[in-house]
């Protein structure tokens, strides 16, 4: 089942996830249900639960057509710099500069409950810290500068009004 992409502005976006205690068949349908999701969006490659409304520690992705899980992910070390512009499925079509490190070794549980560790750089790298952010109630717009924030808050309002303006009426001439 597709879950609505909760949306800038819903307060459950901004909450800390719980751990998960648990890898049961329940959290199983919910990384399903995830994935689902995710692909109904047609534009994005990662999600976390709290994205859908669930305030759990869970993060899905596919990358290269290799669809993953990890529950209760954490970045235990990063490295370097990188400015990358990013985007979110819960600010829809606002793109902005972050920067972030490049590197990252995330430690989380995999759907079958064993701890693995990810060594990420580049767009996985980043795609590990924009999700788990989300996990800890933390969105890009934290992630500015001010002056990029106030900017992105403007193209964001911009964004929305566009989408939410009426389609223009169509007169018809009688002759």
């Amino acid at each position: 089942m597709a879950y609505e992409i909760r949306t800038y502005g819903d307060p459950v976006l901004k909450s800390q996830a719980s751990a998960i205690t648990e890898i049961n068949g329940k959290v199983a349908r919910l990384v399903d249900d995830m994935f689902e999701t995710l692909y109904d969006s047609d534009s994005g490659i990662a999600l976390a639960a709290p994205q859908i409304g669930v305030q759990k520690q869970i993060v899905v992705w596919d990358i290269d057509d290799q669809p993953m899980a990890l529950i209760n992910p954490v970045v235990v070390e990063s490295d370097g710099e990188w400015v990358y512009s990013e985007g979110c499925l819960s600010i829809p079509e606002l793109y902005v500069d972050i920067l972030r490190p490049n590197q990252v070794l995330v430690r989380g549980l995999d759907i079958d409950g064993n701890e693995v560790e990810i060594e990420a750089d580049e767009l996985m790298g980043r795609m590990f810290q924009h999700e788990i952010d989300h996990l800890n109630g933390v969105l890009m717009f934290d992630r500015m500068t001010p002056d990029q924030r106030k900017a992105a808050m403007t193209d964001y309002r911009k964004l929305q009004e566009t989408a939410a303006a009426p389609a223009p009426r169509r007169r018809l001439r009688l002759s």
